[in-house]
């Protein structure tokens, strides 16, 4: 019985310590994930600020890319001739700025496939902007998918508050 009271407190200092730092260790993983998940959601977020960033560059772009290709009169001047070849140099400008911006290649994809049938307009290849529609569609799509990975897109018609 003697024995008992000698190595009783030494066994529960023991396993006081092995809990403490067993609760330590579970602490610091606790910690760490939270810390990786934030920095995960940080990001995510500032992707989603450059990609949205390129995407409105690239949106700008593209539509005053089509409103000059366009509307512009049967009898083309040299001037109206170099504001589309600026036009054109920037649409591409924009079109690299989303390829490095873009996590996958859908986007990277579809915005040259856009791009590239702007330029067909501008060639006068593509004369109605219906034909535009799809490959800008398509370029959004990606463009969301690529900001919101896994998230499905809200479809159908929209209900205006009242």
């Amino acid at each position: 019985m003697g024995s008992w009271g000698t190595l009783g407190p030494a066994l529960l200092s023991l396993a006081g310590v092995a809990l403490g730092a067993g609760g330590s260790i579970f602490g610091q993983h606790l910690v760490s994930r939270a810390s990786t998940r934030q920095l995960e959601v940080q990001e995510s977020a500032a992707h989603r600020a450059e990609l949205k960033s390129a995407v409105l560059k690239f949106l700008g772009i593209a539509s005053q890319v089509e409103k000059a290709a366009l509307t512009r009169p049967v009898r083309d001047g040299a001037a109206d001739d170099a504001v589309l070849d600026r036009l054109v140099g920037d649409l591409w400008l924009a079109q690299a700025e989303i390829d490095l911006a873009a996590r996958g290649e859908p986007l990277r994809g579809s915005a040259y496939r856009y791009a590239f049938c702007l330029v067909q307009a501008v060639r006068g290849e593509i004369a109605d902007s219906a034909a535009l529609r799809g490959p800008q569609a398509q370029f959004m799509d990606a463009a969301y998918d690529d900001m919101w990975p896994g998230q499905r897109r809200a479809t159908g018609d929209s209900v205006a508050p009242r």
